[in-house]
Order: C-alpha cells, then sequence, then structure tokens
C-alpha cells in the first residue's frame, strides 16, 4: 500500500516533534552531568560578576524548593503531566495553524521529562545557573524549558484561542 502526502507529512511532524523533545533533554542532562563533574564539592564559577554564576545545588523540591522531599509526588505529578501532552499532542490537528501549540508542548514534555530523569536516577534535580543579581532560585535548562512553554503557552493563548472564541461568540 501506497502512503500519501499527508500520512508521510505527519509521519515527519511526529519525528520532529520527538525529535525537538530528544535534543532539548539530552541538553539538559548533559549541562546537569557537566554541572556535577565541574561544579559538585566547588563555591562555583562566576561567569558574570554580581551577575550570572554557575553552582550545584540539588534540590529535592519542586520550582524554587518548595515541598522539599516530596519525590514520589512529584514522580507521579511529572508522568500525569506528560501523558497529558502525550494526549494533547495526538488530538491536536497536524496543522500550520497548531504547529506552534505542538513545539510548546514538545518545549513543556521536554523540560518535565529532564527533571523527572533526575528524580527517578538520583531522588533530586541538579540546579546549577544562579542570576546573583537578582538572587533568583539557582535552576537548569529542564526549568528554563518549562518556563519558557509555559510563558509561551500563555502568549499563545492570548494570541490565537482568545481570538478565536471571541470569533465564535460574535457568530452565536
Amino acid at each position: 500500500m501506497k502512503k500519501t502526502s499527508q500520512q508521510n507529512s505527519q509521519i515527519w511532524y511526529m519525528l520532529l516533534w520527538f525529535g525537538g523533545i530528544t535534543i532539548l533533554t539530552v541538553i539538559d542532562q548533559l549541562t546537569k552531568h557537566l554541572a556535577v563533574k565541574y561544579l559538585k564539592e566547588t563555591s562555583g564559577i562566576i561567569l558574570i560578576p554580581d551577575v550570572l554564576e554557575f553552582q550545584y545545588v540539588e534540590n529535592r523540591g519542586m520550582a524554587f524548593g518548595l515541598l522539599q522531599g516530596r519525590q514520589i509526588l512529584f514522580l507521579i505529578l511529572c508522568v500525569a503531566f506528560c501523558a497529558g501532552i502525550l494526549y494533547l499532542y495526538a488530538r491536536i490537528p497536524k496543522t500550520g495553524y497548531y504547529a506552534p501549540l505542538s513545539i510548546i508542548g514538545g518545549i513543556l514534555f521536554s523540560g518535565a521529562l529532564g527533571n523527572f530523569i533526575d528524580r527517578a536516577f538520583y531522588g533530586y534535580v541538579t540546579d546549577f545557573i544562579y542570576f546573583s543579581l537578582i538572587d533568583f532560585p539557582v535552576f537548569n535548562i529542564a526549568d528554563s524549558a518549562i518556563s519558557v512553554g509555559v510563558v509561551c503557552m500563555i502568549l499563545f493563548y492570548h494570541r490565537y484561542l482568545s481570538s478565536e472564541n471571541k470569533q465564535v461568540e460574535k457568530s452565536e
């Protein structure tokens, strides 16, 4: 049986989505490995004095160190979150209009997966990026992916979905 061009484009769409998740997750895990190798048991590395540093931190909580020591809860929530993203990915149309939503979902999935791997294998998340200028909590690439994904989701909602809802309301 011959594949249609629509089937081929859906295969490419899926390969790109999972490929992006894989690349972001590998970058996250690699940078965490480097943090353990070069930062653990040091006072850190100052990149820009009084602005940006690399410091090794083992975070046993969630964002900003909240809910310390609840690893099982975090693992369960992460599995549920990733399952929800996979469910939504399977349900949304694979068209250009929804491509940003798919990309955002992939970024969020990657961030959750990166921290899930740490929690599952080590019992904590390795954090290492510290903005000393504003005394922001130490974070990592996965945390950045989640934060960027959430901001993009809010922007996407306001740009596309809220205007779509307004159009539906006007036509009723």
